[in-house]
């Protein structure tokens, strides 16, 4: 590949555009999912994952999770080798992307994804139901989030409206994971901040136990400080959070 180098506010990838069209059992098995049928939900069709070529701040060959919407043609770079119909009839592909489509990235040295400047890591918040009925699922209290990476990490903040973003991507292990991200720039006057407080009250009711987090209605978890090993690897297998 010809040398390609940054510019100001973009970041170089290499996109494998197969990259989430399988599954990879524990016992090492892998099969083919076709994701992009039957269904118009970019985010779970469209691959995420990417590697960094170049970029400022980041290492090369650092794995990083975009916008779906990114490995579209207007990004895309054209002629930056010789033609060989190698490059040209490849799955990989080279894209030069705003920086803020850029979410994630993944620490090689503490295994873990870790959120890009700009962005923090959450869990949604939900309101257990309590009475004689079995069965009942939870409900998502609307535009609230519990943090868990950053400035306001363990604390439930409220957000503008529609910031509660989740990633799908291909995780290490070969299997579909998810994660939350929103935006918040510590110390900053930034038009695209998304924290508008933070609620000592929803946090108390989180610690307590009378609030569930998670992913999901089906996966929410007390949080509780006398289980608070538990609670960390569950939420780790969640969405690699912490």
């Amino acid at each position: 590949m010809a040398e390609l180098n940054w510019v100001l506010d973009k970041i170089i990838i290499s996109v494998d555009h197969e990259s989430k069209n399988s599954h990879t059992f524990q016992s090492g098995m892998k099969i083919r999912l076709e994701r992009d049928y039957n269904n118009l939900n970019r985010r779970e069709t469209q691959p995420v994952n990417a590697i960094v070529v170049s970029g400022e701040n980041i290492k090369p060959g650092s794995e990083i999770l975009i916008h779906p919407n990114v490995t579209h043609d207007t990004n895309k770079i054209f002629n930056h080798t010789k033609l060989s119909g190698i490059v040209e009839g490849s799955n990989v592909k080279q894209y030069s992307v705003p920086s803020d489509k850029c979410y994630a990235w993944y620490d090689e040295e503490e295994f873990c994804w870790k959120p890009m400047a700009g962005f923090d890591f959450a869990l949604r918040v939900y309101k257990p139901y309590i009475g004689p009925i079995e069965g009942i699922e939870p409900e998502l209290i609307p535009d609230v989030l519990y943090a868990t990476t950053g400035e306001f990490k363990g604390q439930v903040v409220h957000t503008l409206k529609a910031c509660d973003y989740e990633i799908i991507f291909q995780g290490k292990n070969g299997q579909e994971e998810r994660v939350i991200r929103f935006r918040h720039f510590p110390g900053q006057d930034n038009d695209r901040e998304e924290v508008i407080a933070v609620s000592d009250y929803l946090t108390n009711m989180v610690n307590n136990g009378n609030l569930l987090i998670g992913l999901s209605n089906t996966t929410a978890i007390k949080k509780t400080n006398n289980d608070s090993n538990r609670r960390n690897r569950k939420l780790k297998s969640q969405a690699d959070l912490v």
